[in-house]
């Protein structure tokens, strides 16, 4: 079966992933709990400055590894230092236009939407990234990346100049391809450029910025906000960004034309009209199976978060359309995987590892679970709680800040001990079990906001854990050769899990809400609860103790209650998909080459 889907899935059209013996040989090392795909046939090897460059390497993977062959260390840390400029931009930027999205959905009278306008750009976001993979391998980093620099530039551009939500939420699919799709190729240059044991550490470096941009994203929206208004929120991001991502591209850039130079990467013409490239690529990449499944879900999930604002809400003719429709491309994008895809979209050989499968499992659930409680946390944290914007966006990102200090000391201890499967299996999950379902508690009116916070710091903790674990399992379980492929597969799972979190809070609020609000409201006011329903500043208006805030609080609270119930249950799955991996030590590979971490 493996060897079948092998031959299924691979990287070009005229050029298998591994020869027969090498893959008979990665058959044996997966049961023996060695990761696939490191046996190499030595005869056929080309040997540079005592590095050696596997002929069944894609381009890309050929062209980073004679990179990190030819450049200096200094250009290794220079290239470093951008990267962590890079991530502090981007979770700046990311922090204050999550606090901004509120204010955009409620200044077109749609508040509610918040968790619809999420789900298309999270499942596109996320079915991307192997596309991306694909780009990353067979042209080169640089160029992915380059593409990623631009649609994240023209989110931005088309969020600052929006007038409806249905552009803007056009915007977010823009935009979140694009920055999810940035971040994923910065994950991509730091594993080609460190080795696997200090990889978890160098992601969390990485990611170490948002301890900073935590305390400047909240701040930074209320002056836009008080300020030139939240357009220019995103209008100034869409001209920081391009300045400062920009630099790292020539770097790399510069560094491919030297080992060009130096004969280490050579540049072979196709010999096939444009037509035929088009053609090929399209066959490479698998349209009609990223086409089938990012309009499956998307048309499948959006009836969660939309059917309250039909007339006849679950019984209505395009809520029924839409998830008869979504359910059968769905089904469909099964039977083309299975029967006619030349090109499978899923590497389904990667997933046969149990390693590979349960990581990507656990990012899955993770995401599920956290866009079920998160969805609506900022907003609860502003009406209920009675927080300004800067004080929600300290409370909101404490999980981000927490899990990004967490996992600078998880990826000291993996660097340490080898060992990434007790971390997760043991603390990981367990914790966030614990202060997810804490929340079910706490997360009411009248509750201390310490408790939220407490809840907050172990989820935190525990987050930063599982996934520096999640993506360690990921990578450990392959070679260099495949390791776009599987982090792309975790962050696929990762965002589908995301825009499946959204879906479900967004039917759990709109099944909830609207009702308990009307329920609660007083006489004279239950004239105004589509109003109140629907914009975040008329909730604001009411005074606390008002009997009108009253009402909206324990509408909340109710709500929020059932969220929180969700997401404990799914988060099992999660303890039992970390039961999958295997106990790899990753003290014991050398996966990449050159002069690298």
């Amino acid at each position: 079966m493996a060897s079948v889907l092998l031959s299924r899935f691979r990287p070009q059209a005229d050029q298998p992933i591994v020869d027969s013996e090498a893959e008979k040989q990665s058959d044996v090392e997966s049961r023996d709990g060695r990761p696939i795909g490191h046996v190499v046939d030595e005869k056929d090897a080309k040997i540079i400055d005592g590095e050696q460059f596997t002929p069944d390497a894609q381009d890309g993977v050929r062209k980073i590894e004679a990179v990190t062959t030819v450049w200096t260390k200094a250009a290794l840390y220079l290239a470093y230092i951008m990267i962590w400029i890079i991530y502090f931009i981007d979770s700046m930027q990311q922090s204050t236009t999550g606090a901004l999205t509120p204010y955009v959905t409620s200044s077109f009278g749609q508040h509610s939407t918040l968790a619809a306008t999420g789900i298309v750009s999270g499942i596109v976001g996320g079915l991307i990234k192997l596309p991306l993979a694909k780009i990353l391998d067979i042209w080169g980093r640089p160029q992915g990346y380059l593409m990623m620099i631009v649609l994240l530039t023209v989110g931005l551009v088309m969020m600052a100049g929006c007038k409806n939500v249905e552009t803007y939420a056009a915007a977010q699919v823009f935009y979140w391809v694009g920055y999810n799709g940035l971040t994923y190729t910065l994950g991509i240059f730091i594993a080609d450029t460190s080795t696997l044991r200090n990889r978890s550490f160098m992601f969390a470096y990485a990611t170490s910025p948002y301890l900073a941009t935590t305390w400047i994203g909240g701040p930074l929206a209320d002056a836009f906000l008080k300020g030139p208004g939240f357009r220019w929120g995103f209008g100034a991001f869409a001209i920081i960004t391009p300045v400062i991502t920009l630099p790292l591209f020539f770097v790399f850039y510069l560094n491919y034309g030297k080992a060009e130079k130096m004969g280490l990467i050579t540049r072979t013409p196709s010999g096939r009209t444009t037509m035929q490239s088009i053609k090929h690529y399209a066959v490479e990449f698998d349209i009609i199976g990223l086409f089938l499944i990012v309009a499956g879900l998307a048309l499948f999930l959006l009836p969660f978060s939309l059917y309250s604002y039909q007339k006849d809400t679950w019984r209505s003719p395009m809520i029924i359309s839409m998830i008869i429709i979504g359910g059968l491309l769905c089904i469909a994008f099964i039977f083309w995987e299975r029967y006619y895809a030349p090109v499978t979209f899923i590497p389904y050989v990667l997933l046969l590892d149990r390693t590979v499968f349960g990581a990507c499992i656990l990012s899955g659930t993770l995401f599920v679970s956290y866009y079920l409680w998160a969805t609506y946390f900022f907003s609860f944290l502003l009406v209920v709680n009675g927080l300004t914007i800067t004080e929600a966006s300290y409370v909101g990102n404490t999980y981000t800040m927490g899990s990004c200090f967490f996992a600078l000391f998880v990826g000291v201890l993996i660097r340490q001990t080898g060992k990434f499967k007790w971390l997760a299996l043991y603390f990981g999950v367990p914790v966030t079990i614990l202060g997810v379902g804490l929340m079910i508690q706490f997360r009411q009116p009248d509750v201390n906001i310490g408790y939220v916070v407490m809840c907050q710091i172990f989820i935190a903790f525990a987050g930063g854990t599982c996934v520096i674990c999640e993506q360690t399992a990921a990578m450990a379980a392959t070679s260099h050769q495949f390791v776009a492929v599987v982090l792309a597969m975790e962050g696929m799972f990762a965002s589908v899990g995301g825009a499946i979190g959204q879906a479900v809070a967004g039917a759990i609020w709109t099944g909830t809400f609207p009702q308990k609000l009307l329920e609660l409201l007083p006489e004279e006011s239950k004239a105004q609860w589509p109003l109140i329903y629907g914009s975040l500043p008329v909730q604001l208006s009411f005074p606390m103790g008002s009997p009108e805030r009253i009402a909206i609080n324990a509408a909340y609270g109710y709500s929020q209650k059932y969220m929180c119930i969700a997401s404990v249950c799914i988060l099992g799955v999660s303890w039992a998909s970390v039961a999958l991996w295997r106990d790899i030590d990753v003290r014991k590979f050398k996966q990449v080459k050159g002069t690298v971490f």
